[in-house]
């Protein structure tokens, strides 16, 4: 919101097109040894032996995914790469190469794209994958990014939505709810500056959530804790939408139904306490809130002795036969129907 006057501005024109890939791409390095040939070519060449190869393909666009007043460029970069990873995680693979595609308004000066790119290098650095390639072109209605993920893993651990069964637990990595209490708190400070623009807002109180909205980690580390834990799960999907909309597709997919136990959802303090100050119900957060990009899986019973005792995986409920219903069980015991209200973009 604080926006310095005196950056220096470099119209994109004046490299055109292919100076412009070169300039943003010069310093990505190839980190995959399933990358033969990454940006350079007509295509890239990639190489992934006897494995199985997963693709995923996530659009973001100015005012409806992001919005610029409160979002820096860096860590928008982050995020795209990280909500197109997570697609990956989610069918428990590896991701390792990502494509990048942006169109841009005028408006954007070189280096407000030397940004984003840094976020998306930065990203690519601390997940280990590699940007291959993508495309430049204009654009008439602001920012537009489109990312599409790769990754490799072996036939025997695929995991794909529709493999839940009757008696199989409902497990979750993390906590929820933090991602869209940011943008509750981001969107309050903007309507503030907008009748005065000297405020400064105190966010230290949000620092938690702020984070989970603007710089969100995608959950590799639970892939491998679980390969790590000899654990396979019967069904996976990752948590964008919000919990409930999530659980319906695992329920849908794998014509089950489920009992989701309200007390055991998890939730970060920050986020309970925030939810008291806006009065919003914290369970209605979690299930319908969106973005936390944490993992939501189905686990055989048997290996439950192998997650009870780990701080980053919590039971919440349980699959049923598909005749006895989607359903919350609430903190007074009572069954209240599931209800997919996720974010809907197509309304935004």
């Amino acid at each position: 919101m604080i926006e310095d006057k005196n950056q220096q501005r470099t119209s994109l024109e004046a490299l055109g097109e292919f100076g412009l890939i070169e300039h943003l791409t010069k310093h990505f390095k190839i980190k995959q040894k399933s990358t033969v040939k990454g940006i350079g070519d007509d295509a890239a060449v990639l190489d992934f032996k006897s494995k199985k190869i997963v693709v995923t393909t996530d659009l973001l666009v100015e005012q409806v995914h992001f919005d610029l007043s409160y979002m820096p460029l860096k860590h928008l970069g982050y995020k795209a790469i990280m909500v197109n990873l997570s697609d990956v995680y989610a069918m428990n693979a590896n991701a390792t190469q990502v494509t990048v595609s942006i169109a841009v308004s005028n408006r954007f000066p070189l280096e407000a794209l030397e940004e984003l790119y840094a976020g998306m290098e930065l990203a690519s650095e601390i997940y280990g994958v590699d940007i291959v390639g993508g495309d430049t072109t204009s654009s008439t209605t602001g920012l537009i990014i489109s990312v599409t993920a790769i990754g490799d893993v072996d036939v025997k651990d695929i995991t794909y939505r529709n493999g839940a069964k009757p008696n199989d637990l409902l497990v979750v990595s993390g906590d929820l709810g933090a991602a869209y209490m940011g943008l509750q708190v981001l969107e309050r400070e903007k309507e503030v500056f907008k009748v005065n623009p000297n405020n400064q807002p105190d966010l230290d109180l949000y620092t938690y959530i702020i984070e989970r909205q603007l710089k969100p980690e995608a959950r590799k580390d639970i892939v491998k804790l679980l390969k790590d834990l000899k654990v396979k799960p019967t069904s996976m999907i990752d948590i964008s939408d919000g919990l409930s909309s999530e659980i319906i597709h695992l329920c849908k997919q794998s014509d089950v139904g489920v009992e989701l136990y309200e007390n055991k959802i998890p939730l970060d303090p920050q986020v309970i306490s925030t939810c008291e100050e806006f009065n919003i119900d914290s369970t209605t957060i979690a299930l319908n809130g969106g973005e936390d990009y944490e993992l939501l899986m189905t686990i055989s019973q048997e290996d439950f002795p192998k997650i009870k005792a780990n701080p980053n995986l919590t039971v919440i409920g349980y699959i049923t036969e598909k005749n006895k219903g989607m359903n919350l069980v609430t903190r007074a015991e009572t069954l209240i129907p599931l209800i997919a209200k996720g974010w809907n973009s197509l309304n935004a």
